[in-house]
Parts: structure tokens; sequence; C-alpha cells
């Protein structure tokens, strides 16, 4: 299941505004009820429990692409390694390595 945050942040994206902690606020009490919205400070309307499951697919993708991100970040390797990778090896050899990090963590559509 996605987060509230991202699938407000989603919401909001949709209405054509950005996140902003200083307008919305997110809670949980820990009490079983999980997470809510506390504070809502926009010109467009608060959206509503349906609104926000409605958003569900789409943010459950872009977590997940988020994670698949990481996951390659962490497999290319800091840009220095990278650049040493090019001129110990060449840049085909780097460029196949990268290819083949893409192809074993792909991305949602």
């Amino acid at each position: 299941m996605a987060s509230l945050y991202t699938k407000t942040k989603l919401y909001l994206e949709d209405n054509s505004k950005t996140w902003d902690d200083t307008k919305v606020s997110l809670q949980d009490n820990s009490d079983g009820n999980g997470a809510f919205i506390s504070s809502w400070d926009y010109d467009i309307a608060q959206p509503t429990q349906a609104q926000l499951d409605a958003l569900e697919s789409e943010a459950q993708t872009y977590e997940n692409n988020q994670q698949i991100i990481a996951t390659r970040k962490n497999l290319y390797g800091s840009w220095e390694s990278q650049l040493e990778e090019i001129y110990d090896d060449g840049i085909d050899s780097w460029k196949a390595r990268i290819q083949q990090i893409k192809v074993d963590n792909p991305k949602e559509s």
C-alpha cells in the first residue's frame, strides 16, 4: 500500500501544486487508524479519502520506481568510480554494465 505522503503529493501535482511542508501536515497518532492529513492550507480542496484511494495504483508505481532508482544508483557507483571505469576499461564496457543494471532493475510504467 502506498503512503499517504505519496498519494497526497500526486494529488497536489494533479492539481498543478507542489508539496510544501508549510501548507500540509501529515500525522499518525499510532492509534491503529493510520496516517491522516492534520492540516491543509492550499487554495484547492483537501482530497477526500476516495480521491486518495483512486491514486493508489499510481502512487504504488511511483514508490516502486523510487526504490528501483535507489538500487540502480547504488549499483552504478559514484560518478568518480564510473569515470575511473571508463578510463580503465573503455566507454563500451561501462555502457554495457550500465545497460545490464537497467535490464536487471527495470522501472514500472
